[in-house]
């Protein structure tokens, strides 16, 4: 999977409130540059999204389960980095959840698992085998 098209799902989140906080940008950043996507290309990525050129979510169904889970895991945790949580961005959370093919209510068993701050890791292999239950 095209790790810059997931950057451009996270840019669309961090836009979603119409508020976009230094430590979400840095948090995309910093994804963007632990997974080869140069600064400039997350540049493109936040004008685009900006004038309103979005991009439109990937075939999902061809994702693997670890792809899936990675998606899933970067947008609830840059929902939580800067520790405010809008309805704009649960649904949209949960919006994408249900294109992966899960259940709405697996965004609140993530939350609950994922810490705000990318430093602290949750145990990624629990959260994984929790979410299985959430497969519609």
């Amino acid at each position: 999977m095209d790790f810059k098209t997931q950057m451009s799902v996270l840019v669309q989140l961090s836009l979603i409130d119409n508020e976009l906080s230094n430590i979400e940008k840095r948090y995309i950043y910093a994804l963007g540059k632990a997974n080869g996507v140069a600064e400039k290309d997350i540049d493109a990525i936040f004008s685009d999204h900006l004038n309103e050129k979005k991009t439109a979510l990937p075939d999902l169904g061809l994702l693997s389960e670890d792809e899936m889970f990675e998606y899933l895991y970067s947008i609830v945790q840059l929902m939580k980095v800067d520790n405010k949580v809008y309805l704009s961005e649960i649904r949209f959370c949960q919006k994408l959840a249900e294109k992966l093919g899960y259940k709405k209510s697996v965004i609140a068993e993530l939350s609950s698992g994922i810490f705000s701050d990318p430093d602290i890791t949750g145990d990624r292999d629990r959260l994984k085998q929790l979410i299985m239950k959430y497969k519609a």
